[in-house]
């Protein structure tokens, strides 16, 4: 495999890591249509867990078979496919080796009360599995904020100790954060600031909205540019160590077409890594989700 000069120069950014852990994160950063740009698109898909099957699956049933998902990502030519144990394990041995994938190791359900996880997944069913990296998410906000840092901080160490890549959801949450605030300006930097203090490889975040709500960060904010998506895109990048670790931003709930592009553009524009983008992808007719991910893909590409 060829390292292209752009992703060397991401990898000299992770310095106390081991060659093993290098090779994934350079699996990721060159598999696919964005490989070796620095850019990546990555396939999740754990929202059967988070929702349940029929709110997941049902517009599009085609999903329900988890042998879909893996056949999605490695034909519109994505940088990886994310998912729970069981999603991995039921392709695993078909798709072996076709496209890097991440386990997601923790997972939450909507008949849960908690903003909390439980961890669903171990190192050793990734290094089972020939994963490329772990995946794991942090409610900052919530009551059990603590634990789930504590959690990955010790999966983290084992992850890396055998080679692997480490990925940080980090989605704000609690009973003193309203929804404007999940996705509020400072906040979702703040969030996105301390996955990387976690240790994360690649550090995943929702777009941030134009609010500031912390009343402590509203002087800090004062002469900080949120006034477009792009910029607070760049002030994201810039709370990740100044750009030196992969950010990746969440698709989130369906929107429209032209939503979502105008949307990876400002990503795009602001110097994020790329997107993760689960139901926007998989709950559309497979050929509308593959011309939809090409689209995003160009737009990455500066050619769209």
């Amino acid at each position: 495999m060829h390292i292209s000069q752009r992703v060397k120069k991401i990898l000299s950014h992770y310095e106390s890591d081991n060659p093993g852990t290098k090779t994934n994160l350079a699996r990721i950063l060159m598999h696919g249509k964005l490989g070796g740009t620095g850019r990546l698109v990555i396939l999740p898909v754990d929202q059967g867990f988070e929702h349940g099957p029929a709110r997941s699956f049902a517009p599009n049933p085609a999903g329900y078979d988890p042998h879909y998902h893996f056949k999605l990502a490695i034909d519109a030519g994505l940088s990886a496919y994310a998912a729970p144990l069981g999603m991995l394990e039921a392709g695993a041995d078909t798709f072996a080796g076709a496209i890097p994938t991440i386990l997601k190791v923790n997972s939450s359900n909507s008949l849960a009360t908690d903003k909390n996880q439980a961890v669903t997944g171990s190192v050793n069913d990734a290094l089972r599995l020939g994963c490329s990296a772990i995946g794991f998410t942090i409610y900052p906000g919530s009551e059990f904020a603590f634990d789930l840092m504590e959690e990955i901080r010790e999966l983290a160490e084992e992850a890396k100790a055998v080679g692997l890549a480490v990925v940080i959801w980090s989605y704000p949450r609690g009973p003193e954060l309203d929804k404007a605030a999940e996705t509020a300006f400072d906040i979702c930097a703040y969030a996105a600031h301390m996955a990387a203090l976690l240790g994360a490889h690649i550090i995943k975040v929702k777009p941030p909205a134009a609010v500031v709500s912390l009343e402590a960060a509203k002087k800090s904010y004062a002469n900080i540019d949120g006034s477009t998506l792009t910029k607070r895109i760049e002030h994201i990048v810039q709370s990740c160590f100044a750009g030196k670790r992969i950010v990746v931003f969440s698709g989130g709930e369906s929107k429209s077409l032209d939503g979502l592009y105008d949307e990876v553009r400002a990503l795009r524009d602001g110097g994020a890594n790329g997107s993760i983008i689960g139901r926007n992808t998989f709950q559309r007719p497979r050929e509308e989700a593959l011309a939809m991910l090409a689209k995003i893909i160009e737009i990455y590409q500066g050619k769209a």
